[in-house]
């Protein structure tokens, strides 16, 4: 599905964070990337989403180089392909947490029936899920662990290809923390969705089939 070659990145005053990287991932994989603050996970994630450019490089999609993507192809290959779970939620305080989950809906038009469709999905995902019962309620009403689950909703509105997820346990506590990581390992045994989850945390990291260390800018087993 996706492969990075020979990925290389540097920052003024950091040197260089990505050292000739290389990592391949294919469907229905799923991959921890644990490593400390700093060693360049985050900027990872940003460069697979094309919210960062690699200083040299190439990154391939199913086949196709998608590195030298236009603004409006980079955001449309977003938009399809890729699901984001970040620490932090994100949610939007004066939408409620289902029109917080809808809205990645709207980055391309879409007529009624397809919206319908889409809010008959939303409610499937927030029932599998458990937080069908705060669809109404405003994101500073609800719990941290809800709020991370639908996070993880709205990732999955668009039904995307890759789920990325960005140290998605890091504000949690450790009960809600292990529910969303359940709940991470049945998107991918059932639903057969392919991640890549940034964590620091080796509860985590157990669950996902792979597991890869960033040190000194290259991934190794």
């Amino acid at each position: 599905m996706l492969r990075l070659s020979n990925i290389t990145r540097s920052f003024a005053g950091r040197g260089i964070v990505l050292d000739k990287l290389e990592i391949t991932v294919s469907e229905g994989d799923s991959i921890a990337i644990t490593g400390p603050s700093g060693s360049g996970k985050t900027t990872l994630m940003n460069i697979i989403s094309l919210l960062d450019r690699p200083d040299s490089g190439d990154i391939f999609f199913r086949g196709d180089s998608i590195l030298n993507y236009t603004p409006d192809q980079s955001a449309l290959y977003r938009n399809t392909n890729l699901g984001f779970v970040f620490q932090d939620h994100m949610l939007f305080p004066h939408l409620t947490v289902m029109e917080n989950i809808l809205l990645p809906v709207f980055a391309r038009p879409v007529s009624k029936n397809d919206y319908r469709e889409k809010e008959k999905y939303c409610r499937f995902l927030m029932e599998r899920t458990g937080i069908s019962d705060i669809s109404e309620k405003y994101p500073f009403t609800i719990s941290g662990g809800e709020a991370q689950r639908a996070t993880l909703v709205r990732a999955l509105i668009n039904k995307p290809s890759l789920l990325l997820a960005d140290e998605p346990t890091g504000s949690l506590d450790s009960k809600n923390a292990g529910l969303l990581g359940e709940l991470l390992t049945v998107l991918n045994t059932e639903f057969g969705l392919t991640m890549i989850v940034a964590t620091h945390s080796e509860n985590l990291a157990s669950k996902m089939k792979k597991h890869l260390r960033l040190e000194n800018g290259k991934l190794i087993n």
